[in-house]
């Protein structure tokens, strides 16, 4: 007696019964109508006896097929549920993916990658949100700059630009173009937040290496935050170079002490809720972010 493949016999019987047929329990199982009958003939032979008894018309159910019959039914349904579920799961999922960063960083990265990513996925349309007030879960994506932890969210690393020092022409001008590292001492700097009250900032040149602790006018976490204040004339701001070089093409900034080098301080992020860690479309557009995102942060030079 092979009780092993009963529950499957069973739900088979379930749906010949309810479909009274066996051409249609194949149809509604997606199976030849062959593994039907041949499902019926070996649940009949496992139980010895015959479940139902078959006209030119209809079928009926045996003595022992009434009273199978319950036990298949929720067996059947049982199944039905999980082909649904399963279904569900693997279904692609509806609507657009929505993707949030912040100004500077969508004008600057994002926006450039939204056509080739469109171009490259046309199955998977996009919402963007640049304004940087998103928070989940309005978007499905965020790039993000800032090392903040955000609960039941998982994050892949893009990259580290590189930083440079910059200001305004109008600034420099009012204040002196420092020519070494301790002439920035007595300017205005712009930094990341560290440890209050001071800044230490670290630069080489070739072998040369200096290390200065100095007090910052805005120490912000958010990049966009330093880069208005110096776009606007505010100071020396030690910003991601991605994010001035337009500023510096257009000659709005200018580099401060370029020939000094800065460790890179910023990490990147893609952030997505963790539900979403498996969707197709999150998946496609990470890896496209981890593929482009690299090249656009490279140093172009001065």
């Amino acid at each position: 007696m092979n009780l092993f493949w009963m529950p499957a016999q069973l739900a088979v019987l379930a749906k010949v019964v309810d479909l009274n047929g066996f051409s249609a329990a194949a149809r509604a199982l997606g199976v030849p109508k062959a593994a039907v009958s041949r499902a019926i003939a070996d649940l009949e032979r496992t139980l010895g006896t015959a479940v139902l008894t078959r006209t030119t018309r209809r079928l009926a159910l045996t003595e022992a097929g009434q009273v199978v019959y319950p036990h298949a039914r929720r067996l059947a349904e049982e199944a039905d549920a999980a082909r649904s579920q399963v279904a569900r799961l693997l279904a692609p999922p509806a609507g657009p993916l929505r993707v949030a960063a912040d100004s500077a960083l969508g004008r600057v990265l994002l926006a450039p990658l939204v056509p080739r990513f469109l171009e490259s996925f046309p199955d998977i349309p996009l919402e963007v949100d640049l304004t940087g007030e998103a928070e989940g879960p309005s978007w499905d994506v965020a790039i993000r700059t800032c090392a903040l932890e955000l609960p039941d969210h998982g994050r892949r690393l893009l990259g580290s630009p590189p930083d440079i020092l910059c200001a305004t022409p109008a600034y420099l001008q009012r204040r002196g173009v420092p020519a070494s590292p301790e002439e920035l001492r007595g300017h205005d700097l712009l930094t990341p937040e560290d440890e209050p009250p001071e800044y230490r900032l670290r630069l080489t040149h070739g072998a040369q290496r200096a290390e200065l602790r100095l007090t910052s006018r805005l120490a912000a976490n958010d990049p966009a935050v330093l880069h208005a204040a110096t776009a606007a004339g505010l100071g020396i701001g030690l910003l991601p170079e991605f994010l001035c070089r337009q500023g510096l093409a257009t000659g709005r900034l200018k580099p401060v002490l370029p020939q000094w080098k800065l460790p890179q301080s910023m990490a990147l992020h893609a952030v997505f809720p963790l539900q979403l860690a498996a969707d197709p479309r999150v998946l496609r557009f990470v890896d496209f972010l981890s593929a482009n995102v690299v090249p656009a942060l490279a140093h172009t030079g001065s």
